[in-house]
């Protein structure tokens, strides 16, 4: 296998790699802190990086993969247990960190290695077997204890490929970003995908529409962000003409990690004539599909299966729906180059996740429109609704409600019903607490944009929905409420 990152010794030293803040490194510095972070890395099985939105945490990572070391990124925003239970598992030798961070007491105990973003090394040789690891991931731990995907080298390469066809994405690209550095989207994407096209990243160290501005008018071209940061971004371009310009001139607005409402989408677009592109992914398997930089972006949808992926719907029998109708829900599995290939120490749950033909199972439900468009109905697990011998999909009725002028957040779930099997629950955040939408109007809201089958039977109303740090609704703390 080629090099994960060719610019690093490819000539283009003093070309732009990474900038956080006032701080940046050109290429050729990158390549002699990395190098000489992995040098001190040394053989280690495997290193934890303590990934708070530093340039430190970056060049952890990239040193960790040149190093051979399989880097497993920490959550700073962790909890004790869940920190001791990923460094149990996972048993790194190392964690490498920035000198003033404060590590919590499970880290604590580990060797430390301070990350010198200005220390002079030389790029080593990249382990040449594409199967080698290159991260554990933790997933979010819905279902128990948190458990690591291990991603190897060939997923990150092939993932960041197939999105470079699908995107357009070159070494001029400029990407600008707020994202967590714990996780794929803001990590592999955000910092790993610049660096493999021998292009440039900007992280904004917290997020604002100040600075996605300030960057996009800078000579950025691409942002990355989640629905959270795009709601801010479509409350903001009503009243902010030097956002509107920096939207207007990006190359590219892409959203991920949980659906972006229709309604967002239409006021980006409004403003600015420009539209976000949706794409789909997880931690096992990366990246799946994405609406493509010459394709249709259609608000709803995540595009198509991205080059080298097989993508497939299943019935709970396991039989293949064959329909493309934009109705017929099915799960979607997948499979390629881009899948991880084991959770650690788990091979049970490694053994349930795929099928016996080597497709992971991932648990998302979808339709295809006829066109071969996807688009995400809600998780089986929290989000498949069987209501009266149909199975429907929260996610569609989420969207139909956020239309309505009355709604802020909409989340929607349900309870059993001993008519139905299944009632639908609608959970609101009202845009005006003192006079929220009653459950009648909210229902013939739905009715007559879906089906009257899809309206919701009982609504609550909240003050806020509770939220990950991704911006996804936890709909397990909704049910239990």
């Amino acid at each position: 296998m080629t090099s994960l990152f060719p610019a690093l010794t490819g000539g283009f030293a003093d070309r732009p790699a990474l900038r956080f803040g006032e701080r940046s490194l050109t290429y050729g510095e990158l390549a002699a802190a990395a190098g000489a972070t992995a040098a001190r890395i040394g053989d280690a099985r495997r290193v934890a990086v303590w990934a708070t939105p530093t340039m430190e945490t970056a060049v952890a990572v990239v040193a960790a993969l040149l190093a051979g070391a399989p880097a497993v990124p920490l959550n700073p925003k962790s909890g004790g247990k869940e920190l001791g239970h990923i460094l149990t598992d996972s048993a790194p030798g190392l964690v490498l960190t920035a000198p003033d961070d404060q590590l919590p007491e499970p880290v604590r105990a580990l060797s430390r290695l301070d990350v010198d973003v200005h220390g002079t090394g030389t790029v080593p040789m990249e382990p040449a077997d594409d199967s080698t690891p290159a991260l554990i991931v933790y997933t979010s731990g819905t279902t128990g204890p948190p458990k690591g995907a291990v991603v190897p080298r060939r997923a990150v390469a092939s993932t960041l490929d197939a999105l470079a066809d699908a995107w357009q994405w070159t070494g001029e690209d400029v990407l600008v970003h707020g994202l967590p550095l714990f996780h794929v989207h803001g990590l592999v994407l955000g910092i790993l995908g610049p660096l493999r096209r021998g292009g440039s990243v900007r992280h904004l160290g917290r997020f604002s529409t100040q600075g996605v501005a300030r960057e996009l008018n800078g000579g950025a071209t691409m942002l990355f962000g989640v629905p959270t940061m795009y709601h801010r971004i479509a409350e903001a371009v009503t009243s902010d003409p030097e956002l509107v310009t920096a939207l207007t001139g990006a190359r590219l607005l892409v959203s991920g990690s949980a659906a972006l409402p229709v309604h967002d989408h239409g006021r980006i677009a409004t403003a600015t004539g420009r539209r976000v592109i949706e794409r789909y992914g997880m931690t096992e398997t990366l990246m799946n599909t994405s609406v493509r930089a010459d394709g249709e972006a259609r608000p709803g949808t995540v595009g198509v299966p991205l080059p080298g992926v097989e993508l497939r719907l299943v019935e709970e029998d396991g039989s293949e729906v064959a329909a493309y109708d934009g109705e017929t829900v099915g799960e979607i599995q997948v499979r390629g180059p881009n899948l991880f290939t084991e959770y650690l120490n788990r091979p049970d749950a490694t053994a349930a996740a795929f099928t016996a033909d080597g497709f992971f199972r991932t648990g998302d439900m979808a339709v295809r429109d006829p066109d071969g468009y996807v688009r995400i109905v809600g998780r089986k697990a929290t989000d498949l609704i069987k209501s009266g011998g149909y199975k429907i999909g929260a996610g569609e009725i989420e969207n139909a409600l956020l239309e309505h002028p009355g709604v802020r957040e909409a989340a929607v779930t349900g309870e059993p019903d001993a008519d139905l099997g299944e009632r639908i629950v609608a959970w609101i955040v009202p845009a005006d607490p003192q006079s929220p939408p009653a459950l009648e109007e909210l229902a013939d809201h739905v009715a007559l944009r879906l089906a009257p089958h899809k309206r919701p039977r009982v609504v609550h109303h909240l003050d806020a929905l509770p939220r990950n740090d991704m911006g996804k609704i936890m709909k397990r703390a909704l049910a239990h409420d």
